[in-house]
């Protein structure tokens, strides 16, 4: 039930927010109190602490409550706590409230001998919002600590009614593996703007093919927003893509930790003055950034020798200025903050940046972002960092090594780029599965090199749309693929690697080039 006519004519949607608020918490309809922690002591399970929930929650009646027998739970999705070697949160769907949500945990999947319980979030779309509303969507999480390093764990999710270690169950099992105590080689994953389609699809059987020991999605996720404006006036605003979108990724992401940055697309302006009421609801997200009220979606996480910071370019967005200026310019202090820290850390080699908006781009769509070339940039260049990986534009593009706003040197494919004395390389990998964009200069990727001088784009400034002619276009190739990372340590006084490929929806590689920093 949505708000009263009579009301919704004198209130603004910041007014009608609270007023649904007040009467359907978003993580109302199971009961609040605390999310019980599973610990993990020489390889066997102990009590763990208590999280609380940010809202408190109203219980149901008894008759409130479906048959758990009836009801299956699904779209699990993995992803790092603070600290990815000892934390972990399983989060997951049911289509109808449950009584006692829970994770059953154990080292072998024939023996899930500790049963966690799990909050659930409820989320509540109005009537009069977009295809969806007066509809309530149940989005259910459990985060464990005090796990052991480099260990992989079995993982069932259940609730009363319906039990992971029934043996009628035992398919709905899955694993997770928690980061390494010490330095070793890894893969990770990337992409940006995937939506629900077959593309998606087979991006996302790919990717789990590479074994990634965790997956970047760059924002733009579900697109159940397909306007992307960030506000109330949006239109064809369906909520139930999200269940698609989820039921779609969870092939890879029961196993590997997805971890969002937030787009244009994810400001959903009907749960929160954010935007971010509905993200707040789906995921379960480290909690390090500067502004978990405003910015849910900024946070860190160091795995092995690779610290990676997602950012929120809505924050600085000239082009779509929905949130342009929430955080108060606390984001770009966080990220200088972080960004000295990692720099000056002896066992941290790689810093990876990723953030929806381009810096670099030259899309006939988007190109290119004046805020983050403008608050960002400076600051990558400062601190040397060494891959900056945007979405936003669907296809996909790679530059030449910039400092400055000038390349540096030419990165010609199976190149090398040393980032402590030459500059940042960016890739736009916004190509995981919505409809595609379009280039102004003529396609160039591996085996398909087609260089040229120069090519005609355009940056979003605060005065609008602003052409210019760029040099640091080095690849550009137009149909669906992904990032894949190959991280590793250095060893013997040997350099430290990441070797970045791009790999399109057909296997084929389109790029490939080196970042090398000297060992420490």
């Amino acid at each position: 039930m949505g708000v009263p006519d009579k009301l919704a004519e004198r209130m603004s949607m910041a007014e009608q927010h609270e007023y649904l608020r007040a009467r359907f918490s978003r993580r109302s309809m199971i009961r609040g109190g605390a999310v019980t922690l599973g610990a993990v002591t020489g390889g066997a399970f102990v009590a763990g602490g208590t999280a609380q929930a940010a809202v408190p929650a109203q219980p149901l009646t008894q008759t409130e409550y479906v048959n758990g027998s009836l009801v299956a739970p699904f779209a699990r999705h993995l992803a790092f706590g603070n600290d990815p070697s000892t934390e972990i949160s399983i989060s997951w769907q049911v289509p109808l409230p449950v009584k006692k949500p829970f994770v059953r945990i154990g080292t072998h999947a024939s023996h899930l001998s500790v049963k966690i319980e799990a909050e659930v979030r409820s989320l509540f779309t109005p009537t009069g919002v977009g295809a969806s509303g007066n509809h309530t969507q149940y989005y259910v999480h459990a985060k464990l600590t005090h796990l052991k390093p480099g260990k992989t764990y079995y993982y069932g999710v259940g609730h009363d009614g319906f039990d992971p270690a029934a043996p009628q169950f035992a398919g709905t099992i899955g694993t997770f593996t928690t980061a390494p105590a010490h330095k070793e080689p890894f893969t990770f994953t990337a992409f940006g703007d995937e939506g629900v389609s077959y593309h998606g699809l087979a991006n996302n059987s790919l990717l789990l093919g590479q074994n990634p020991a965790f997956h970047l999605h760059a924002g733009d996720i579900a697109y159940a927003d397909p306007s992307g404006s960030g506000q109330a006036s949006d239109t064809g605003f369906d909520s139930r893509i999200w269940d698609q979108f989820l039921a779609q990724t969870e092939s890879v992401a029961k196993s590997v930790p997805w971890m969002p940055a937030f787009g244009n697309h994810d400001m959903e302006a009907w749960y929160s003055p954010n935007g971010y009421g509905g993200e707040e609801a789906r995921w379960n997200l480290p909690d390090n950034g500067p502004d978990k009220k405003n910015l849910p979606g900024v946070y860190t996480f160091v795995y092995g020798n690779t610290a990676v910071i997602s950012l929120d370019a809505n924050d600085i967005s000239f082009e779509i200025p929905a949130n342009l200026g929430i955080s108060g310019g606390t984001q770009t202090k966080w990220l200088e903050a972080q960004l000295k820290k990692y720099r000056a850390s002896k066992d941290i080699d790689f810093v990876v940046v990723y953030f929806h908006h381009c810096a670099y781009c030259t899309s006939t769509a988007h190109a290119s972002e004046g805020g983050v070339r403008q608050e960002w940039v400076p600051l990558f260049e400062k601190y040397t960092v060494d891959l900056v990986i945007n979405g936003h534009n669907h296809q996909y593009e790679r530059t030449d090594v910039i400092k400055a706003g000038a390349v540096t040197k030419k990165l010609p494919i199976g190149g090398t780029a040393y980032p402590e004395t030459e500059g940042v390389v960016y890739v736009t990998a916004g190509a995981a599965g919505r409809s595609l964009y379009a280039f102004t200069a003529p396609l160039s990727y591996e085996g398909h090199e087609n260089e040229v001088d120069s090519v005609a784009s355009f940056i979003n400034t605060k005065a609008g749309k602003v052409n210019e002619t760029v040099t640091w276009s080095r690849v550009r190739y137009l149909d669906y693929s992904f990032l894949r990372v190959d991280v590793t340590p250095a060893s013997k006084g040997r350099t430290a690697t990441l070797t970045v490929r791009g790999i399109a929806e057909s296997g084929e590689q389109v790029d490939h080039f080196t970042v090398a920093r000297k060992a420490k």
